[in-house]
């Protein structure tokens, strides 16, 4: 058997790589699968917080709204005031004990990691709308269109390029924060950790392994999403079209021809 700190990280890596591998495959699934699920109900409450009927609107659809967003403040306190590992306990427990499902371990882990997320998204969301200058809706609504087309075709492309760094830090964060649902035995790298450190007894040695592959990933995807970010926003040089610089430089290329 191995004797010293590095005989056992190589004899760790040997006996368990395969794991560790495995479990770090799934804690990127839960994470990219509950983000963008997470992302996609953000996207829906946030829009609906932000709706403002006109005063000729029906009493139903003011009832109506009011409701709604009634709603979606409960489920936005109720998951963000709560942790996930006591939310991935009562949904996967409580579906089997009140409701008689039996979800797999791995589906319960998507929909409480989306709907986590989903509750700090729509506040994520609701804050890039607001963001957005209001005289571009005004302008939008001036010209005949509809609040979902102003919405879809002027606000939220806006909206969405500002808080990508922010959807970006949701998923670094979900990448660490799965780690809470080995309490319902999902196979994600700690859960696979824990087990391979029980074997031989060697904690420190399994979760410094554990502790690089999650760097690891967090560094990588955190490296990642900057050059999205830095793709989306353009190149810093840029001319404005009818701008004095644009003027002259179509003089210099008139002289220079």
């Amino acid at each position: 058997m191995p004797t010293t700190f590095s005989e056992w990280i190589g004899y760790l890596l040997n006996q368990y790589g395969s794991l560790f591998l495995k479990g770090a495959g799934v804690t990127m699934l839960i994470a990219l699968v509950g983000t963008t699920l997470g992302f996609l109900i953000g996207l829906m409450v946030g829009v609906v917080r932000t709706i403002q009927l006109s005063p000729r609107a029906s009493e139903v659809k003011k009832v109506g709204l009011v409701i709604a967003k009634v709603l979606m403040t409960a489920y936005i306190e109720i998951f963000r005031g709560t942790p996930m590992i006591v939310q991935a306990m009562v949904v996967y427990y409580g579906a089997m004990q009140y409701m008689g499902l039996d979800i797999p371990a791995l589906t319960a882990a998507f929909l409480v990691v989306s709907v986590n997320t989903g509750a700090y998204m729509a506040e994520i969301v609701r804050g890039g709308i607001l963001s957005v200058d209001k005289g571009q809706k005004e302008a939008a609504t001036a010209v005949g269109m509809s609040h979902w087309q102003s919405m879809t075709q002027v606000v939220l492309p806006q909206a969405i390029r500002n808080i990508l760094p922010s959807v970006g830090n949701e998923f670094v964060v979900n990448i660490k924060d799965s780690s809470v649902l080995n309490v319902i035995s999902v196979t994600e790298l700690y859960f696979t950790s824990k087990s391979a450190a029980g074997t031989f007894y060697r904690y420190f040695e399994v979760f410094f392994i554990t502790a690089v592959i999650y760097f690891i990933l967090t560094f990588t995807t955190t490296r990642l999403l900057r050059l999205v970010e830095k793709k989306l926003s353009g190149h810093k040089n840029y001319t404005v079209y009818g701008s004095q610089s644009s003027h002259a430089a179509e003089i210099k290329v008139e002289r220079q021809g």
